[in-house]
Formats: C-alpha cells, structure tokens, sequence
C-alpha cells in the first residue's frame, strides 16, 4: 500500500513549498547565511508547519530531532537534548534542530525543561503550535525564539497544490484525472493543504477508473469519509455531550470511553478539565461536596503535568464524577433564584438585616430588632431573612 498522498506531496525544498511567501524569503536568508536561529512557527494545521521545520533542517545540513508534545513528557525532553548533545559534538558543533509539534501542549516544567538547551546553543528549537504563542509558550522561551506566522492557503495555493498532485505524483499520473469543479473542494480543503490531498485520496480510492473531480463527487466521498474528530467542528461537540451526559448518568465505562476519544483526537486537556468542574458543580453539587474539591484539583493537576500524564487525574476524576451521588439541587435553585430577581426586580432588605456603622443609621432602624442566632440554641431562631411579600418563597427543593 502507497503512503498517504499528503505525504507522497510534502516538498522537500523552499523551492516547491507553496505559500506563506513572506515566511520562506525570510528562512531563505536564514538558510544562505547558514545561521539559523530558534523559532515558533505558528498557524491553523495543514498549513505546512512540519514541512517547513524538516526543509530548513536538511538545507543547513544539521542532525533532526522531533517531539510531539501530545505523548511526550519531562523525560522524552531531557532524552532527546542528551542525544542533541551528543550529536553537535559529532558534527563539530552544529547544533541539531530539534522540532516540537504543538509545542502549546508542553506545560510550564516540560518547556523550562528547554530553556538551557536553547540558550546554550545545544539545539536549534523550532516549535509549531496552532494557538496563540503570547499565551501559550512561557516568556522566557518566547523571547529566546522569533516567531512567524503562517496562514491558510488561498484558493490559488490550493489550485496549484491540485495541480501538482495530478501532475507529479505517481500514482495519479498512471490514472486519468479530470477537473470539471472546484468549489466543493476548495470549500471542504478551508485553506488545509493536508485536508486537499487527502480529499483527492479519498476520490481515488472510490473508483478503479477515472478520477472525476467535482462538487457532487467531494460531497459523497467525504460523506462516506467522516474525520474522525475535529475539535473545531460538530465531532467535539457531539463526543463532549456523550461524555457530560455518560458522566451524569453514572455510566463510568462510557465516560471513559469519550475521554479517551478526545484525547486521542487532541482535544485540550484543559478544556475537559472545566468541563469536569462545570459537572461536578452541576450535577454532583450537594450530594458529594467534595467532587467539587476533586475536580479543581484535577484542573490544577492537568495545568501542571500537561501530556501525557495529565490524562491520569482525568481519568480518576472521570470515573469518581460517574460513580458520585449527583444532586442538581444547588443549581436549579441559581437558576430560578436569579429568573425570579429577574422579574420581580430588587425588594428592600428588611431593615433588622442591614448593617449600621453610622449614628444616623442606628437612628433609622438599620440593624434594629435583629436575633443573633449564636445567643439561641443550636444557633438557630425563627426571624424573617426574606424580603416584605416573599416570605414564603421557596428555590432550595427539600
């Protein structure tokens, strides 16, 4: 079986990228010089991240190190930069570049980890990231790094992709591809590179025969080729739902599996981590109070490990969450206390419950009348709380 047309199609020069101009002429100075500095390559995905780290690495000559942050920890960091270590020393001091996918995911701890490495000159730190670096890499690194920015391809970057592929790869040139539209293609690919390739696969795969590329032929074929999860489109949407409803319906198997759906297609940990807090505040609330400690816990502990030990407390206060009495009683009465104020507007606090720091409002009857309940037994004692008129409304159900 060939390797995913996406793959077959990744340039291996500056000379056959397509797009982000402005970027290639900048490391094309880089490259000249043969001075390379660190970097944070960021940009929406398929845009050609990855394929611009491993360009710049073979044009320069130097040894290629890389780590996905999804899966890779402390450890794998330290590992990695010992064998860059002992790889500049071999090559005569050229420092390798070492590429980090989705460097975001790393945590505070894992990306001090690469403070002396990149200061020192021991690697060339190239790091990709979808998210906005200012928020999501910390200061010290951020300021050892330049930053670029990468943006979707146009539609004419995607033409010319097309175009390259039925002209260049193999594969398609053994098979008769015909074009008649464009738009249901362009409109699916959204500026992804990876997402246009493999669009093509997939109407390749389909037919023995000709390839016909056209609006109806891309709409079947991706209905019959859903992605899996895509974390910025109706999958997330539907397997967090499955997940919340898995986890109040107290079926811990279930909840697990959603979990790790999300994980696995790259959900941000810490977005399920609120999720949990939102759960365990709604649902759970006055049954188990402690969920609650639980999950902000949990939150902080994923803050703080990142990936891939931060599915660890997930998964504990996934299963702890399901197997928990629940109780919405604190949330429905939020919820209708602040319908009610709403439309009934704000009532005077009775005047034996407001505070009196002055003369005068001693003199107007603030704090007057009022039964401290420490001075009673059980420290409890019958007095209106309620404003005038709503004496006997009632949000806290029993």
């Amino acid at each position: 079986m060939s390797s995913p047309l996406a793959q077959r199609m990744r340039p291996t020069s500056l000379d056959n990228y397509v797009g982000q101009r402005g970027v290639v002429e900048v490391l094309g100075r880089f490259i000249q010089s043969g001075l390379l500095p660190s970097m944070i390559l960021w940009g929406p995905p398929g845009v050609g991240k990855t394929t611009l780290a491993n360009i710049v690495a073979n044009a320069v000559d130097c040894e290629f190190f890389t780590l996905s942050a999804v899966n890779s920890g402390v450890k794998d960091v330290r590992e990695v930069l010992e064998r860059a270590k002992n790889a500049r020393f071999l090559s005569g001091g050229r420092a390798p570049v070492l590429f980090i996918d989705e460097i975001h995911r790393f945590n505070k701890s894992q990306q001090d980890s690469l403070l002396g490495a990149v200061e020192q000159g021991t690697v060339v730190l190239i790091g990709a990231t979808t998210e906005n670096p200012s928020f999501e890499v910390i200061r010290p690194l951020l300021s050892r790094c330049n930053v670029y920015t990468l943006s979707s391809l146009s539609s004419d970057d995607l033409l010319q992709l097309l175009d390259r592929a039925i002209g260049e790869d193999k594969f398609l040139k053994e098979r008769k591809v015909i074009v008649k539209q464009t738009d249901a293609l362009l409109a699916f690919s959204n500026g992804d590179a990876r997402k246009l390739l493999n669009i093509i696969d997939t109407l390749s795969s389909t037919t023995a025969a000709e390839i016909v590329i056209d609006d109806a032929a891309v709409g079947e074929a991706l209905q019959r080729n859903i992605a899996q999860y895509d974390k910025d489109g109706e999958q997330h949407y539907d397997t967090i739902s499955a997940f919340i409803k898995s986890v109040r319906g107290s079926d811990p198997d279930a909840a697990i599996y959603y979990l790790a759906r999300m994980l696995a297609g790259g959900e941000e940990p810490r977005y399920i981590a609120r999720r949990l807090l939102i759960l365990a505040a709604e649902d759970i609330g006055l049954a188990n109070p402690n969920a609650l400690l639980l999950a902000n816990a949990t939150f902080e502990a994923v803050h703080n490990l990142g990936m891939p030990e931060g599915r660890i407390p997930l998964a504990e206060c996934t299963i702890y969450l399901a197997r928990s009495a629940k109780s919405n009683r604190a949330y429905t009465a939020i919820n209708e206390a602040m319908s009610f104020v709403e439309k009934d507007g704000y009532r005077p606090v009775p005047l034996h419950l407001r505070n009196a720091p002055t003369e005068l409002m001693k003199r107007e009857g603030y704090g007057d009348g009022y039964l401290y309940p420490h001075n009673y037994p059980n420290s409890q004692v019958e007095q209106q709380y309620m404003p005038d008129g709503l004496e006997q409304v009632k949000f806290v159900k029993e």
